[in-house]
């Protein structure tokens, strides 16, 4: 009975505009328009600014490199057979190249660049490439702190460096810097279709948050998940994790962070009375979205969330604002993450941030600004700068005691948001009040 009823309700469920959402095709030809600007515009600036004239990407058939995953154009699911790019870029002679060592040009924008006659082997062709470019430095994706900007294997790494003449061996270096500012960096054309995908997420919370797919006493956490799940991929869209849906109520048992992800109870039956939270992230036009929101479910005759419940959001959300002023160009993520938690105990809030770039991964290159179980500082990744044009979740929670309940709660809020020259701000807005179950009628009164 309960899983005919759940599916009524699926059915019910408030329909996103389809329009919203583009089809496949339309995707295709914006992610190759976005690349190009990215490969013409963007790139030649980050390999100024990092120093590398040269940089060469080697990836083997479904075992991309992250990065040159990004590349790809739309049609291409994975790397074909070896794929081999070179990106090269000379600023004092104007030289812009995008090169493939391929049969075939890699979509639009890199050029086929083998003469299969001169040389038959690959990596002969590779290395006439870079003799005749003859760059100052050559940038390699292999790197100690980001795994993003390590896609280069042990195997094509030793062959690269057996084929390259001894003169040339001093000038290769890792590409980390480059790798993560390409990864991290966001175009004008992305920030304007970003707020879409935020918007989306947003409206997928509030469908599973309500009384249209919830029915207290039959509904299970469980099944919440899942709805989620299925509804993201019936929209023509994907996840880049399973989505988690956790409870807190009036009773002993305690509630932590580690309980919310990774040990939380299974199909717990949602009651009135329960304040819920979920964790969800969308994956569209390869960007990618990360949202926590929570839900209060009205006990009989209530027409809101508990005070007590309503101000420990609130604190949460200062929790936001102290973290998102910290944001300065040229930090580092421990930088940011210590003045946050300082000001935050300034303030009387238990705080704990664990806050991470966004973009082309859910969990993505660039500064880490503290782990949930490194509240002092992350060794390397946290050790990176913040640069103007990044994308951040901004994940934390705050623990706030209800005296009513005998125990203390966590607010655990995560809202993605960018920083550029004008300041942080949060790309669709953020929870700022608790999502009623059922919402309320202010037209019908008691």
């Amino acid at each position: 009975m309960k899983k005919i009823i759940f599916g009524i309700l699926l059915l019910a469920s408030v329909q996103i505009k389809a329009q919203e959402i583009l089809n496949l095709r339309s995707q295709a030809s914006l992610i190759d328009e976005i690349n190009a600007e990215r490969f013409n515009v963007l790139l030649p600036k980050l390999m100024e600014r990092e120093g590398i004239d040269m940089w060469v990407l080697i990836s083997r058939e479904y075992n991309e490199d992250p990065i040159l995953k990004t590349m790809l154009p739309a049609e291409w699911l994975s790397a074909r057979r070896r794929t081999m790019i070179v990106f090269y870029h000379d600023s004092t002679k104007k030289i812009n190249d995008q090169l493939a060592i391929a049969r075939y040009n890699v979509g639009e924008q890199i050029k086929a660049a083998w003469d299969m006659k001169q040389f038959p082997d690959q990596w002969d062709a590779l290395i006439d490439l870079i003799v005749k470019r003859n760059p100052k430095k050559i940038g390699l994706n292999y790197s100690n702190d980001f795994a993003h900007a390590d896609g280069l294997t042990f195997t094509e790494q030793k062959i690269f460096l057996d084929k390259l003449p001894a003169n040339f061996k001093s000038k290769v270096v890792s590409a980390e810097k480059l790798g993560v500012a390409w990864l991290e960096s966001r175009t004008e054309r992305e920030m304007q279709l970003y707020p879409q995908l935020i918007q989306i997420t947003h409206q997928i919370i509030a469908e599973g948050f309500s009384e249209k797919t919830i029915q207290p006493g039959v509904t299970t956490t469980d099944d919440l998940v899942w709805w989620f799940r299925q509804r993201i991929r019936n929209l023509g869209l994907d996840t880049w994790f399973h989505p988690s849906v956790a409870i807190q109520r009036n009773d002993p048992e305690n509630f932590e962070h580690l309980r919310a992800f990774s040990n939380r109870p299974k199909a717990e039956l949602i009651q009135p009375g329960d304040l819920l939270h979920v964790d969800i992230g969308i994956s569209y036009l390869r960007l990618n979205t990360d949202v926590q929101e929570h839900a209060y479910v009205l006990q009989p005759g209530e027409t809101s969330a508990p005070m007590a419940l309503q101000k420990a959001f609130i604190k949460a959300n200062r929790l936001q604002d102290i973290l998102t002023s910290q944001y300065v160009i040229g930090r580092s993520g421990n930088q940011i993450l210590k003045a946050s938690l300082d000001q935050a105990k300034k303030e009387g809030i238990e705080a704990s941030i664990y806050t991470h770039p966004i973009g082309y991964h859910g969990h993505a290159a660039g500064p880490t600004i503290g782990l949930w179980d490194q509240q002092n500082g992350v060794a390397g990744s946290g050790d990176f700068p913040l640069h103007y044009n990044t994308a951040y979740s901004i994940e934390l929670n705050a623990a706030t005691e209800i005296p009513d309940w005998k125990k203390t709660i966590r607010i655990m809020l995560e809202e993605d948001g960018f920083f550029n020259e004008k300041g942080f701000r949060f790309i669709g807005g953020r929870q700022k009040e608790l999502l009623l179950i059922p919402r309320q009628n202010s037209t019908i009164g008691n």
